[in-house]
């Protein structure tokens, strides 16, 4: 790594310590000076205002594993667009770009790239859909 290349990581790396040490200060600082005023009522196990029933070691529906990991995988999805669309007029400019302009030749790839991906994502919901991985009733 060039000199060049790590004077670009450098603001980062700061904020990411700042923001370390500053979680760490008030974390001590909320143990250390906070109020400790332990009883039996505050120890006790707490359930949205009553008693809890049953016990919390109940295993927990495939389902419930299957509808976390399908909105994990379509959540990432929509977190891909993002940069896509951040960098569309470079993708589907065959001149350079500048303030935002394409001097040169516009082409179709930087949306035919999407739709495919797209495209595939759709396939695999209408799969999920069709296999009732997922569904409404």
């Amino acid at each position: 790594m060039s000199v060049e290349q790590a004077t670009d990581y450098g603001p980062t790396l700061v904020a990411i310590l700042f923001g370390i040490a500053f979680s760490c200060v008030f974390l001590g600082l909320a143990m250390f000076l906070g109020p400790k005023r332990e009883n039996a009522e505050k120890l006790s196990p707490f359930e949205c205002g009553s008693e809890p029933i049953g016990s919390p070691r109940v295993r927990f529906s495939v389902k419930f594993y299957q509808v976390a990991l399908l909105f994990l995988i379509f959540d990432i999805e929509a977190a891909f667009l993002y940069p896509w669309a951040a960098i569309f007029r470079r993708l589907s400019c065959l001149g350079t770009v500048i303030h935002g302009e394409c001097l040169g030749t516009v082409t179709a790839f930087g949306f035919v790239e999407m739709l495919v991906f797209m495209s595939t994502l759709v396939v695999a919901l209408a799969y999920v859909w069709r296999k009732r991985a997922i569904g409404w009733g």
